[in-house]
């Protein structure tokens, strides 16, 4: 589980993000945007580097920054807040850990014929 360069850049982005909306004292939808658009670039790194179970983690996270911007009553954001960034939690965690299976690396049926090619002539 040990941290890449993609891990740092989380890291350092987040920490830039949160001194920002507070030195700026900026409004809560930019700071949603902004962590928003953040872990969707993480995600779409992530799914490019293959793994794409911390890509759908990130994702999760897209989710928990658009519930901070959306006008909720209080049960309904804890519960769209909390699902989503516990979800993305689990399934970073997960995927660093393994739990889960390695779907990018699929191997060929040994049972097939590889050069067969379905093909419809019609």
């Amino acid at each position: 589980m040990a941290l890449d360069r993609i891990d740092g850049v989380a890291l350092v982005g987040f920490a830039l993000l949160a001194v920002a909306s507070l030195a700026l004292s900026l409004e809560r939808i930019a700071v949603a945007a902004a962590f928003g658009g953040f872990v969707l670039s993480l995600s779409v790194w992530r799914l490019y580097g293959g793994r794409p179970w911390e890509a759908l983690g990130w994702l999760a996270w897209v989710g928990a920054a658009v519930a901070l911007v959306v006008d909720l009553d209080l049960l309904t954001f804890l519960v769209a807040f909390g699902g989503f960034g516990l979800m993305g939690a689990g399934l970073l965690i997960g995927s660093r850990l393994g739990l889960f299976p390695a779907i990018w690396d699929a191997a060929p049926n040994p049972d097939s014929n590889s050069e067969t090619v379905d093909r419809d002539d019609g």
